[in-house]
């Protein structure tokens, strides 16, 4: 049995993104008049030398380069960069297009209008290899140049860019600090890493744990919502045969840990001002993950450490969104969902994403829910989880 999707994928598939071309056509007419398309994912990458350039003179020694090589921008040190060998085979396939970095936004801003585009958030790529650098000073200093950079981007493209952020997640003071910076600039979320690493003393940091509460007091007081997306989690186990397909397959596993946390951990128990977004692993996941932690809930209640405040489904009603590009499983799901709670995306340029048939996507979401509701899915639900509407 075929799925809606397949209709989509030519047998061949789709090609590198760099070699494909915006196909508009048919998405705009199928929505209501005047509703603008939103990507609620996309990526972009650092085209430019930035922290070399704007770190103070006595730590530009100590600040990561950007370079372009074979087909890919790279972050490094010492001419040797932090990416593993396939994150930059896969950052050849859509490097090379114009509007791929973030050294010609116009050209971007060109290249998603001509897939049906109008507003976009943005992710950083190959920044999130300074997610564990061991050096905090440095690593602090690295997501405040990027946030400056960004935020300019923002500004100059006229309410069609915006740029997620990178805060202090390891200590209160710091995350504070940045984010009232962040917000300072404009942008309007940031992203956490689902795995948040080590401490000072070299533990693993539990986002649950007390130590933690005033990291999360700073995120609830600023009222900037949190995003968490794939790409952190490698396979368990070394793959010799197409590793980066499994990977790719597996990447939405680590959404089920930090959800529970949220849930069971006691996270927006204690913080119920948080907005958390899930971007990438589609949506399909949340009734699965809803229905298990209901009958975990049940089976454990009687040996938790303490008590939840509200119903399981309470947490993502009020607190979570999640986004997809082609999810016509989740779209039959979303009476269980929320057609409130998810967001539509292009994840321009990655492979994965719709870019060259963002259209039919769209016309995909309308099929199954209606064009008024599809509006909020393409457009207006993105704009209330970063505060727009």
């Amino acid at each position: 049995m075929q799925s809606p999707a397949s209709t989509l994928y030519p047998a061949d598939g789709f090609g590198p993104p760099k070699l494909r071309h915006g196909h508009a056509e048919g998405a705009a007419s199928t929505l209501p008049p005047g509703t603008e398309v939103f990507s609620a994912d996309n990526h972009i990458s650092l085209a430019d030398d930035i922290f070399h350039e704007r770190f103070p003179e006595h730590l530009k020694d100590r600040a990561p380069r950007v370079w372009y090589q074979d087909g890919a921008f790279e972050l490094g040190f010492g001419g040797k960069s932090l990416l593993p060998g396939a994150f930059s085979r896969v950052l050849m396939q859509y490097d090379e297009l114009a509007g791929a970095g973030t050294g010609d936004l116009d050209a971007r801003l060109r290249e998603l209008g001509s897939d049906g585009i109008a507003k976009e958030l943005a992710f950083p790529n190959a920044l999130l290899a300074m997610f564990h650098y061991p050096d905090k000073e440095i690593r602090e200093l690295t997501f405040r140049v990027y946030n400056e950079y960004i935020a300019e981007l923002q500004e100059r493209s006229g309410g069609r860019f915006y740029g997620v952020g990178l805060i202090n997640w390891w200590d209160g003071a710091g995350a504070r600090r940045t984010l009232a910076e962040l917000k300072s600039l404009g942008l309007k979320t940031f992203l956490l890493p689902l795995a948040p690493g080590k401490d000072d003393d070299g533990r693993l940091i539990d986002y649950a744990s007390t130590a933690m509460i005033p990291v999360w007091e700073a995120i609830e007081e600023s009222g900037i919502p949190v995003a968490h997306h794939i790409g952190e989690a490698p396979p368990a186990a070394p793959c010799e045969v197409n590793g980066i397909a499994v990977g790719m397959v597996a990447q939405v596993a680590p959404f089920r840990e930090t959800f529970g946390k949220y849930v069971f951990g006691g996270i927006i128990d204690r913080h119920e001002g948080l907005r958390i977004g899930w971007f990438e692993g589609g949506v399909n996941w949340v009734p699965s993950a809803l229905q298990d932690a209901e009958h975990m809930y049940a089976s454990f209640r009687h040996m938790l450490d303490r008590p939840l405040r509200h119903d399981v489904r309470h947490y993502w009603d009020e607190h979570m969104y999640a986004s997809f590009m082609v999810d016509p499983l989740g779209l039959e799901l979303i009476d269980h969902i929320g057609a409130d709670r998810i967001m539509w995306s292009a994840d321009y340029p990655h492979n994965e994403s719709t870019f060259g048939y963002s259209g039919e996507s769209v016309a995909l979401v309308v099929d199954a829910v209606g064009p008024e509701t599809a509006a909020k899915i393409v457009s207006g639900n993105v704009r209330t989880f970063l505060g727009l509407a």
